[in-house]
């Protein structure tokens, strides 16, 4: 497996972006206009980081302890190096409360995704988890490359396909009964048969590529990206290069921040292997969802992207 993931070229064109079908913040549908763009052929994977990490002796933030200024009234516990785990609840819960299923466990990490006891080994080629915003950034500087803006990463995601289409792959979640990406199977969050065998991520290019031969756009892991979070999409001009719509006076970065917080959200997108039909639609190239820069999971990944010239 290359040190870095292949990079393929994603022409300009012009979608929908968006949808009105599903969730508010998907709306209101507007057109876009993308510059052709390069984007890795799949999602970073363990074996990725691992190199970026042992050639620069990069520390991701769920390895680092939180600052007690910055969050005032937190244990000691809480205060040291970890991250979010996913843990299945014992049956149905209410869906309303993520904290039924998500726990924050010191020691998760990068190279313990599921805390202390856990392990990347054999797991090489599956997506890396527990990286921050700005880790992601940071591989990506150091790779040469940047990370996707959300109009670059939802047109890639269709792969050509046209946008009158709800998934990557038509209007059919599983077309002749087959599985397109790893989501969740079963009843959430405390019964998953597991995607074609893999309950968790699974080993990137599992599934299908998309007509831009890119793996994994939909499914496994949520995804970064270096737009700010809205309620609702600007559908001020874009033309997207540098992932920013025509509204240079307003500050982006408090706007997207959740009530109460000062810590900015970005776009995910793609969904995860987390994502069920009764809890999280997301498994769409419209869907998007709002995450805290500070915040890693085990659900949640990136791949980088890259400008090209603007006469390629």
């Amino acid at each position: 497996m290359p040190v870095t993931p292949t990079m393929l070229r994603v022409p300009a064109g012009e979608f929908l972006m968006g949808s009105d079908a599903f969730y508010a913040d998907e709306g209101p549908s507007h057109r876009v206009r993308v510059r052709a763009f390069e984007l890795d052929e799949r999602p970073v994977t363990n074996a990725d980081f691992a190199v970026f990490v042992a050639a620069t002796g990069y520390l991701t933030v769920a390895e680092r302890p939180l600052d007690p200024a910055e969050y005032p009234g937190l244990s000691p516990r809480d205060l040291a190096p970890g991250g979010l785990v996913f843990t299945p609840s014992p049956g149905p819960v209410d869906l309303g409360d993520w904290r039924q299923w998500w726990r924050w466990v010191p020691g998760a990490c990068w190279q313990q995704p599921l805390g202390p006891g856990s392990s990347i080994e054999g797991r090489e080629d599956h997506p890396v988890v527990q990286v921050s915003f700005a880790d992601a950034g940071a591989y990506a500087g150091w790779a040469g490359k940047r990370l996707p803006d959300e109009a670059e990463w939802e047109f890639a995601a269709r792969g050509g396909l046209s946008d009158a289409f709800t998934y990557a792959w038509g209007n059919e979640a599983s077309p002749d009964g087959v599985l397109r990406a790893n989501t969740w199977q079963g009843r959430f969050p405390y019964l998953h048969t597991g995607a074609n065998g893999w309950k968790g991520t699974s080993p990137v290019g599992t599934f299908p590529p998309n007509g831009y031969g890119l793996v994994d756009m939909i499914g496994n892991v949520w995804e970064w990206t270096r737009s700010y979070y809205s309620a609702r999409h600007d559908t001020g001009t874009h033309d997207r290069v540098s992932g920013c719509a025509c509204s240079p006076h307003r500050d982006k970065a408090a706007e997207s921040a959740e009530p109460g917080s000062g810590v900015p959200r970005r776009v995910l997108k793609g969904g995860s292997h987390l994502c069920a039909p009764e809890y999280c639609l997301r498994y769409r190239p419209a869907a998007r969802s709002p995450q805290a820069e500070d915040t890693a999971t085990s659900h949640i990944g990136f791949r980088c992207a890259r400008s090209l010239p603007a006469d390629q």
